[in-house]
């Protein structure tokens, strides 16, 4: 087990430290600031893939589909999720509809956990998470920071893990209005 973290903390270093090294040129001139500087006057606009992420992945199936047609656009909608990585062997994973500029808001959470935690829930709890053996074929899951040999290196560990969706805010909301909800990916429609 401490190979296998061992092995996932080394990826994730080397892909963000990789990202890191151009971090200089990335940046957003001030000249072109869209934020409140009155808030957060320090603040920079980073690429699209700095920020919270020790990792990126891009996923379909993540948004509730209007009709629940397999042809239904949301569900072909790739969804950002930046994640980062604890030592508790868990991750909990920013989503994005856009991306991660400076100007995206989150509209939801994606928290995921081993399988050892998820066969420790309450039998009640565990209908809201999926198997991410099963769902990152599904949904077309990449992780587009990654070389594929960092990303065909991590997969094993990433297929084991277990994760719940949870969304406070629609895409097309301006603020989060109403309840936040979990979402059951496993129950989503499949994909052609």
């Amino acid at each position: 087990m401490k190979t296998k973290n061992l092995l996932i903390a080394t990826i994730l270093f080397t892909a963000v430290n990789s990202v890191y090294a151009t971090e200089s040129k990335d940046i957003v001139s001030d000249s072109h600031r869209r934020y409140n500087e009155t808030m957060n006057p320090r603040q920079k606009e980073y690429p699209n893939h700095l920020g919270f992420n020790d990792l990126h992945i891009q996923a379909i199936r993540h948004l509730p589909p209007d009709t629940h047609h397999v042809h239904d656009p949301k569900l072909q909608t790739v969804v950002h999720h930046h994640c980062k990585a604890y030592e508790d062997q868990t991750m909990l994973c920013l989503m994005f509809h856009t991306g991660m500029k400076d100007q995206d808001k989150p509209i939801g959470f994606e928290y995921i956990i081993t399988t050892a935690q998820f066969n420790g829930l309450p039998e009640e709890e565990k209908k809201y998470w999926h198997y991410h053996r099963t769902e990152v074929p599904r949904a077309h899951a990449t992780f587009p920071d990654l070389t594929a040999e960092e990303a065909a290196a991590i997969l094993p560990a990433i297929n084991e893990t277990y994760g719940k969706v949870i969304y406070f805010k629609k895409p097309t909301d301006k603020f989060p209005l109403g309840q936040p909800y979990i979402l059951v990916v496993q129950d989503m429609p499949e994909q052609e």
